[in-house]
C-alpha cells in the first residue's frame, strides 16, 4: 500500500533529527573524526539526499478536458478556457488540465471534428447520449472500470454507495464507460402565469387546455396591463416554451399502450391544432419561429407583456434573473406556477431533473488514465463541489442564518461564480445533507428571493405528484442506445417530420393538422420508420428491465422527498 504522504514527511524529519544528533556527538568529542566516521557521515548524507529525491513532489499528470462554451464568461473574468475557475482547478487539483472549449449547441459538430483529426481531449463532458453513443459504437471511448479500480478512491466509494451510477454508465458490452452524478429531483419545466392578470380579468387558473386557450386569448385581447394598448401576448410557444406545450399534450415520440411501446401520432396532431389556433388568432407572437433561443419570449416576460410563460428553468436562477427583472419593471406583478392543464391525452407531471446523469466519457486514446481519474476524484469531492457552486468563503460567501452559503455581494457572485455550471458536471450537490437542496439556496430576507422560494415550494407541491404519470417513458438522456443504422433512419426522417408539424401551425386554413398527420405518417413509412418502431418495441419487451425509466425516477423522487 502506498504510504500516506504525511507519514513520509514525518519519517524524513526523524532521519534529519537523527543525523543532527550524530553530528553533534562528533563535535562534542573534540570535533575530530577518523575515516570510518567520515564514511558513515557520507553514507547518511547520501541516504538523506536519496530520501529527499524520493520525497520531491510528484509532477502533475497532463490531461485535456472539454468544457461547454456558452459565451457566458464575463470579459473581466477571461475566457471559457482560462478564467479564475479553470485556474483554481489547476492550482488546487491533482492534474495539469488543458481546457478545450466546445460550443454548447454545436458540440456534436465540434467533437466529430476533434475525433476525426485525432485531437479529441482525454476527458469529454457531454450530456447528449446521441452524441456519446456513436463514439462508443466507433470504439472511440475507453472503458473506465480498471481506471476506477486502480486509481480512484472518491468515485469508487460513490459507486459502492450508489450502484445506480454504474447502471446508467454501463454500455451494451457490459463495461462501464461513463462517469455520472446524482441530482435532486425537481421540476425543470413549468407553466408560469401572471396571477395579477387573472385577478384583474376575473379569471380562474385554467384546468384544461381549452381553458388555457381561453385565458391566453383574454390576456392578448383584454388589456391586462391597463395601458389601453393591444400590446400583450397571451402565451409563448417559441423554443423551449413550445416544448413545454408539447408536454402538456404528451406529444412525445413514444408512449406505452396496453403494455407495448408505440409511435405516438394523435397527440402531435392535437398540440399542432392548439398552437395553430393560438397563432391564427394572434394570441402568440407571430414571429415565434424566429425566436430560436427563446430570448424574445424572455424579454416579453421581463417587460410585463407576456401572460402565460411555459419554460425550462432553474428556479433559483430564474428568481434572481427573470423574476427580479420583472419586479423592477412591474413591481406589482405576481407570478405563480400552475399544474399542467388536462389535455386530450391526460394530465401529466412535467419533466424533472435527471436524478442520475451520465456526463463524462474518456477518449480511448487517452495516455494518462491515472491523471484523469485523480481529476475526476477531485471534481466529485464536496470541497470542490462547494467551491465551484458558491465560490470562496469570505470572498464570495458567508454562512447564512440556515448555516448554508449566502452571497456576500450577489452581483460579485453572479459575475465571478455565475458561469461555473459547466465545470460542475460531476458535482453531486445532493450529497451535502445540510445545504445540497435547491431550497437552501434562497435567502428569504431578500424580498424577491422570498417570492421565488414560495413559487418553488408551490412547484414542488403541484409538479412532484406521483399520482400523475410522468410525461415520457424516461428522461431523454436514458433512452436506449440504438444501432447506427436505426439511428440514421430516425435522424434522416426526424427533421422533415418536425417541419411538417410547423407547417401545420403556420399553414392557415389550407393546411390542417389532419393533413399534417397524414403527411408525417407517410414520411415515416417511406423513410423506413417502421424499422425504428420495431427496434423500440423489441427493446421494450426484452431490454427495459436494465433501463432507467420513469418508475426509477419516481423511486428516487420518493426516496429524496420521503414519500411513501
Amino acid at each position: 500500500m502506498k504510504q500516506p504522504r504525511g507519514r513520509k514527511w514525518v519519517a524524513y524529519a526523524a532521519s534529519l533529527a537523527a543525523l543532527g544528533f550524530l553530528l553533534a556527538g562528533c563535535s562534542q568529542n573534540g570535533g575530530t573524526s577518523d575515516n570510518t566516521s567520515d564514511e558513515a557521515t557520507r553514507n547518511n548524507q547520501t541516504k538523506t539526499n536519496q530520501q529527499t529525491e524520493v520525497e520531491a513532489p510528484k509532477e502533475k499528470g497532463k490531461i485535456s478536458v472539454t468544457v461547454y462554451d456558452r459565451g457566458n464568461v464575463p470579459s473581466t473574468e477571461g475566457t471559457t478556457e482560462e478564467n479564475r475557475w479553470t485556474k483554481y482547478l489547476n492550482e488546487k487539483g491533482p492534474s495539469d488540465v488543458r481546457f478545450v472549449a466546445v460550443p454548447r449547441w454545436e458540440s456534436k459538430q465540434k467533437l466529430n471534428v476533434l475525433f476525426a483529426s485525432a485531437s479529441a481531449p482525454d476527458l469529454i463532458f457531454e450530456y447528449d447520449p446521441y452524441i456519446k453513443n456513436p463514439l462508443y459504437d466507433q470504439k472511440q471511448l475507453m472503458p473506465i472500470n480498471d481506471m476506477i479500480d486502480q486509481y480512484s478512491s472518491a468515485y469508487k466509494q460513490m459507486l459502492a454507495d450508489y450502484p445506480v451510477l454504474g447502471k446508467v454508465g454501463t454500455k451494451s458490452d457490459g463495461k462501464l464507460y461513463e462517469f455520472a452524478r446524482l441530482s435532486e429531483v425537481v421540476p425543470i419545466h413549468a407553466v408560469l402565469i401572471r396571477e395579477d392578470w387573472l385577478k384583474k380579468l376575473n379569471l380562474s387558473v385554467p384546468q384544461t387546455t381549452e381553458e388555457l386557450y381561453e385565458v391566453a386569448k383574454a390576456f392578448a385581447e383584454q388589456d391586462p396591463d391597463g395601458n389601453s394598448q393591444k400590446d400583450t401576448y397571451g402565451m409563448a410557444i417559441s423554443f423551449q416554451s413550445g416544448q413545454v406545450v408539447d408536454q402538456i399534450f404528451q406529444a412525445t415520440r413514444w408512449v406505452e399502450k396496453d403494455g407495448k411501446l408505440t409511435r405516438n401520432w394523435d397527440n402531435f396532431k392535437a398540440v399542432a391544432a392548439f398552437k395553430k389556433r393560438l397563432f391564427d388568432e394572434g394570441i402568440v407572437d407571430k414571429d415565434f419561429l424566429n425566436d430560436k433561443n427563446g430570448a424574445k419570449a424572455k424579454q416579453d416576460f421581463i417587460n410585463g407583456k407576456l401572460g402565460i410563460y411555459p419554460l425550462q428553468l432553474n428556479w433559483y436562477n430564474f428568481t434572481t434573473g427573470e423574476l427580479a427583472s420583472l419586479k423592477k419593471n412591474v413591481p406589482d406583478a405576481v407570478v405563480t406556477p400552475i399544474p399542467y392543464p388536462q389535455s386530450p391525452a391526460g394530465r401529466f407531471n412535467p419533466a424533472f431533473t435527471n436524478p442520475v446523469q451520465a456526463t463524462a466519457v474518456v477518449n480511448a486514446h487517452a495516455k494518462n488514465p491515472e491523471a484523469i481519474m485523480q481529476y475526476v476524484d477531485f471534481l466529485v469531492s464536496q470541497d470542490t463541489v462547494k467551491a465551484l457552486k458558491y465560490g470562496i468563503e469570505g470572498e464570495h460567501w458567508k454562512k447564512g442564518a440556515n448555516g448554508c452559503p449566502e452571497p456576500i455581494d450577489p452581483d460579485k457572485s453572479k459575475n465571478e461564480v455565475g458561469y461555473t455550471a459547466d465545470l460542475q458536471m460531476l458535482s453531486s450537490g445532493i450529497l451535502d445533507p445540510q445545504c445540497g437542496k435547491m431550497e437552501q439556496q434562497f435567502n428569504p430576507s431578500v424580498p424577491v428571493q422570498a417570492e421565488g422560494l414560495a413559487m418553488f415550494k408551490k412547484a414542488l407541491e403541484i409538479y412532484l405528484d406521483p399520482s400523475k404519470p410522468y410525461v415520457d417513458i424516461t428522461h431523454p438522456e436514458h433512452l436506449p442506445q440504438i444501432p447506427k443504422d436505426i439511428d440514421t433512419i430516425s435522424t434522416n426522417i426526424g427533421k422533415p417530420i418536425e417541419d411538417i408539424w410547423v407547417k401545420a401551425v403556420l399553414g392557415g386554413s389550407g393546411y390542417t393538422p389532419e393533413m399534417a398527420m397524414k403527411e408525417a405518417m407517410d414520411t415515416w413509412e417511406k423513410g423506413e420508420g417502421k424499422k425504428v418502431e420495431q427496434w423500440f418495441a423489441t427493446w421494450w419487451e426484452t431490454g427495459r428491465e436494465d433501463a432507467f425509466l420513469a418508475d426509477d425516477i419516481y423511486a428516487m423522487l420518493k426516496q429524496q422527498r420521503g414519500i411513501n
